[in-house]
């Protein structure tokens, strides 16, 4: 059960779901996602999934009724995983149509898969788009061989190509996302990645900094001395480097990783997430938020489709964010997208900050007088920086 709370101002808020789909087909070695092998489960298969999904969205919306929310249509959806495409596309549809029939779509809403560019034909995409998908995110990650390998990627680049075909063909939006820092990737391969992804003509495209997480098998390859720690300077001149060839040919950045064409192009899924939005999260490991309250489901699939199956609520823990905490997420979210972060959700100290900020290089001086906080190229880059200063007392 939510407390009440939560339907407060619940109408001025959009409704997102989120599908975790936890199976790949191999594990790459910097992945740290709640992902999982065929041989790393146990009595847990893939046929299985879509009733457990379907029985976690009959519960949301059993949950969001109880709790006083007025009934409102989706405004996104969202498949991430592991790799939903590994699902048949009737799975996906089906647990699609349940989220419709319990929640309603808002005319136009967006609806997003991820995929790997070897999981889809053109058939599989045109499933997709009658199924109601409007968009699918291809894990391109890099057009160089050498950096594909290191990143345990089983793609070759050239499929790239024929997979933004296809979608486009199937009438879908395309989105590419990409690493960059990968241990024994240089500038050039880097400039070579972003040059074949923009000869793609996608829609959006994302940029992450390989972040070397602590139990990846690349932290241990790091650590045994078998592949180098990533440069964070040549990191940040990546960067840069993906901002000015994604400007040149058309793009706009819109927040710190991912830029788009003009138009209705953004991820209005992930922009619901930093706006502080609600949205529920259906699968193992799956967050959900809504009206400031927050919770995650179990991580592992037996243990959720244990809990599904007894008709119980697969959520693992629960928090209600305090009046200083959703302060303290604002200001880390509302800064890291280009519309900026009102002057009016800093504090004291916080507004003080900003012409420090500006006189660094790091905040849009016009934008600050005009009452946004809008970072510059250098202060994306130090964007965790700004959100510290902004914050300290």
């Amino acid at each position: 059960m939510l407390p009440p709370s939560v339907a407060e101002g619940a109408g001025l808020r959009n409704l997102g779901v989120y599908v975790h789909v936890p199976f790949c087909r191999v594990r790459c070695g910097y992945c740290d996602f709640n992902t999982y092998t065929a041989e790393e489960l146990r009595g847990v298969t893939r046929a299985d999934y879509a009733g457990q999904a379907i029985a976690e969205i009959g519960l949301g919306g059993r949950v969001l009724e109880a709790a006083g929310i007025a009934p409102r249509p989706v405004s996104t959806v969202f498949f991430g995983g592991g790799t939903p495409t590994m699902l048949p596309a009737s799975d996906l549809a089906v647990i699609l149509q349940t989220a419709v029939a319990t929640w309603g779509l808002l005319p136009g809403a967006e609806v997003t898969t991820e995929a790997n560019p070897d999981s889809v034909d053109a058939a599989y995409l045109a499933q997709l788009a009658e199924a109601g998908f409007t968009r699918v995110s291809f894990g391109m990650q890099s057009a160089v061989p050498h950096v594909l390998a290191t990143l345990e990627r089983t793609h070759d680049p050239e499929r790239i190509p024929l997979v933004v075909e296809w979608a486009r063909a199937a009438g879908l939006q395309v989105s590419l996302d990409l690493i960059y820092g990968t241990p024994g990737e240089s500038l050039e391969d880097w400039r070579r990645s972003l040059e074949h992804a923009i000869a793609q003509r996608p829609d959006h495209l994302s940029a992450y900094a390989l972040i070397v997480e602590d139990g990846t098998k690349l932290a241990r390859q790091i650590r045994r001395g078998e592949v180098a720690t990533p440069d964070e300077d040549l990191q940040a001149d990546m960067y840069e480097l993906a901002d000015e060839l994604l400007g040149a040919a058309g793009y706009e950045w819109y927040e710190v990783s991912n830029w788009s064409l003009p138009g209705d192009y953004r991820s209005r899924h992930n922009l619901a997430y930093w706006q502080g939005h609600d949205w529920w999260g259906v699968g193992p490991g799956a967050h959900s938020h809504v009206g400031g309250v927050r919770w995650w489901n179990v991580k592992h699939p037996a243990a959720y489709a244990e809990r599904i199956l007894a008709g119980v609520s697969p959520a693992a823990g629960r928090e209600t964010l305090d009046t200083e905490t959703r302060r303290v997420e604002r200001v880390l979210l509302g800064t890291r997208i280009a519309h900026g972060l009102a002057t009016g959700e800093l504090d004291a100290s916080g507004r003080s900050a900003v012409a420090g900020l500006i006189a660094d290089g790091l905040v849009d001086g016009a934008s600050a007088i005009g009452g946004l906080v809008i970072l510059t190229l250098r202060g994306r880059l130090l964007a965790d920086h700004v959100v510290r200063r902004l914050l300290s007392d």
